[in-house]
């Protein structure tokens, strides 16, 4: 089975994937290790095959190069692609993700922003997520997906 087929393969075991900023960052700045599964990844959302839902921890943390940059095209461009990117979901913090991120942070130790995502993609019922941070296989209230794992890096 060639990579693009196993990862659509994976993916498509779960209608809802929360999507960590990472992805995001590889997919726009075309990471060349990356994009054979950030293409499919967002091939999929985009055609709705599966549903994408990240936070607006995503919208910031996507923002700073091209703030630090002065880059206003690619500020522009960025802002754009998610705030049209069919079939994903931005969910804003509110009282429920925050409770859910406190909760995953007791329980993990995880950085504040993972568990903002992660609490995000619970509270919009996403059965998988999707990112590079391999200390967050340790959550066990949703199947993570590796980025790196998944292209055998």
């Amino acid at each position: 089975m060639d990579t693009t087929t196993s990862i659509k393969t994976l993916l498509q075991k779960h209608p809802i994937v929360g999507i960590d900023t990472v992805a995001f960052i590889y997919h726009l700045e075309e990471n060349h290790k990356y994009l054979p599964f950030t293409n499919v990844l967002f091939e999929m959302v985009e055609n709705g095959a599966i549903k994408g839902i990240t936070s607006t921890i995503t919208i910031m943390e996507i923002l700073v190069k091209p703030e630090k940059e002065e880059n206003d095209r690619a500020i522009q461009e960025y802002k754009f692609i998610l705030q049209t990117f069919p079939n994903l979901k931005i969910k804003p913090i509110d009282f429920h993700t925050a409770e859910k991120a406190a909760e995953l942070r007791a329980k993990y130790r995880i950085k504040p922003a993972d568990a903002l995502q992660l609490g995000a993609a619970l509270v919009e019922n996403a059965n998988a997520f999707v990112t590079n941070d391999e200390k967050l296989k340790q959550v066990e209230e949703i199947k993570t997906i590796i980025m790196k794992h998944a292209l055998g890096i």
